[in-house]
């Protein structure tokens, strides 16, 4: 399975946890800040520190997070070309049952394109 989708305004991680999608343990995840708990379903993952009104982030935190952001920002510009087609940026209008065809094809150029 390449992609996952669910109707209506569903949060990643939910499609994530609901797709029972199986991963490898050597496979790396690395995840935003909306992912916290994702160690609980894979080992092999890291999220960035998030700093509280009481516990503010320590250096080495600090640098943890921008080695991750920086790792991070070639999957966030992809997902950002993706989203320049139409498919993603408001309701899906078309027949559902080729959503994800056309999904699959939009990041096949994509792919095409790096």
């Amino acid at each position: 399975m390449a992609t996952a989708f669910a109707p209506g305004a569903t949060h990643d991680f939910a499609l994530f946890k609901n797709s029972r999608l199986w991963l490898d343990c050597s496979t790396k995840i690395l995840a935003d800040s909306g992912y916290q708990g994702i160690k609980r379903w894979h080992s092999n993952s890291q999220t960035p520190y998030k700093k509280t009104k009481n516990n503010p982030l320590t250096p080495e935190q600090k640098q943890h997070n921008k080695q991750l952001a920086r790792q991070r920002i070639i999957c966030e510009n992809i997902l950002g070309d993706i989203k320049r087609f139409a498919i993603l940026c408001g309701p899906y209008r078309n027949a559902t049952k080729r959503f994800t065809l056309r999904f699959n094809l939009i990041a096949a150029l994509q792919n095409r394109h790096l």
